[in-house]
């Protein structure tokens, strides 16, 4: 198994901003400062007959057609951009805005055009103010031939997912890959890497809490941080907010073991107003829950996409029951941090969309189905939590089906999944 490191705060923050869209955009716009700046160093080393055969004028009017061409692309790609946000908020959750917006294809897309268009402006304005000599003119062309390729490049990526771009199965995907990739993160460093404990009860009594300067879910913690504050004093340290969790001003985010610099403590942790899939593992698996449960709802009555979606949280839970016996030891051995129950996670994927299932005893059969499944693997608490929570969709099911033969497919759905020993 790959070891995967615990993320630091840094690490964190220069995510978010690299998926931030004015990043990318500013990377390709600055090759035309690049462009120019290194102009006039190359223009010795083109060619005479290269740069007899150009003008100035023509490069300009190529210079004008992109940023003509990409100013219109541009906003045409932003409207269809926006109207795939609403219809996903609108369709699925509005949680899964969040995917669309950070999806890597659509800001590379949506860079590129922008970017172009911003190149090619200040690119002319060099171009028509006498900034590039006779000479240095080639070295503009060729840096706007590779904007072009550029261009043509993410043309053909945007007209690849312009298809499904926005679609509920599409963005359901997305979701279910970032859920896969937190939880495998979440398996290998349980507890964030610290040491796990199950209760509030296990928390010292007495201790120095360190509260939250602000209201908000907390979207990071660093554990490494809080670790290596702990060496320096002394003591241990026990996280009483996870990420994923809503805190208020003044609520303690954790208790250490004896008073130390406060903000210090505090730096570790990452309030905001959103929550983050990087180390909320619970986040992607509430989301896919909160698809299936708006496919049921009247308005929308879409009981295959909740089929669906049911079966996508199988595949996101299935990993926890084949979880090794014998944990790895913590990575940071004076930070403690509360264990995320098995049974947390199924509650969070199955219980509200049972309860919304209503009479529609097919979504029933594949709840039912897929916690049978979780009961057949390795893991004894899996083992033991998934049969609560099957004994708990089946009461529901029996509660909102109508006719009795109904009733009886969903008894028959523990004796029906079978799984064979893996060789």
């Amino acid at each position: 198994m790959i070891k995967l490191k615990s993320i630091s705060k840094p690490q964190f923050l220069f995510r978010q901003i690299s998926r931030q869209l004015w990043v990318r955009t500013s990377l390709i716009a600055a090759l035309a400062v690049v462009s120019a700046g290194i102009g006039t160093y190359l223009g010795g080393f083109v060619p005479d007959f290269l740069t007899q055969r150009l003008s100035t004028e023509a490069v300009a009017k190529i210079l004008g057609i992109l940023a003509s061409s990409m100013l219109a692309v541009t906003t045409f790609s932003l409207s269809i951009m926006v109207a795939a946000q609403r219809w996903a908020s609108n369709q699925s959750s509005p949680r899964a805005q969040q995917v669309i917006e950070e999806d890597s294809v659509s800001q590379n897309v949506l860079a590129t055009f922008l970017g172009a268009f911003i190149f090619a402006l200040v690119s002319l304005i060099l171009v028509e103010t006498g900034v590039y000599t006779q000479q240095s003119i080639a070295v503009a062309l060729a840096f706007t031939l590779v904007v072009i390729f550029l261009v043509t490049l993410a043309l053909l990526l945007w007209i690849d997912q312009l298809p499904s771009y926005g679609s509920i199965s599409e963005t359901a995907r997305k979701i279910e890959k970032n859920a896969k990739d937190t939880m495998a993160r979440a398996m290998e460093l349980p507890s964030l890497g610290a040491i796990p404990y199950q209760a509030a009860a296990d928390v010292p009594q007495t201790g120095h809490d360190v509260r939250a300067s602000s209201t908000g879910n907390v979207r990071h913690v660093d554990v490494g941080m809080l670790n290596s504050c702990a060496e320096e004093n002394d003591c241990e340290i026990w996280i009483m907010a996870l990420p994923g969790q809503f805190v208020t001003e003044g609520q303690p985010l954790a208790r250490a073991a004896r008073k130390m610099d406060g903000e210090t403590i505090r730096e570790a942790f990452v309030i905001g107003t959103e929550r983050s899939f990087d180390q909320d593992p619970r986040f992607g698996i509430q989301t896919l829950s909160e698809i299936a449960q708006r496919a049921l709802s009247p308005g929308i009555n879409d009981p295959m996409t909740a089929i669906q979606m049911v079966e996508r949280l199988l595949r996101v839970l299935l990993p926890l029951g084949s979880r090794p016996t014998q944990p790895a030891d913590p990575q940071f051995q004076r930070i403690h941090a509360p264990e995320i129950a098995i049974d947390t996670f199924l509650r969070d994927a199955y219980a509200a969309i049972s309860r919304d299932a209503g009479d529609k005893v097919e979504v029933h059969e594949a709840i039912l189905s897929a916690l049978t499944r979780l009961t057949q693997t390795q893991d004894g608490a899996m083992k033991t939590a998934a049969r609560a929570a099957a004994t708990q969709a089946l009461t529901v099911a029996e509660r909102d089906l109508r006719l009795e033969t109904d009733k009886a497919r969903v008894r028959e759905i523990p004796n029906q999944v079978t799984v064979e020993p893996a060789t």
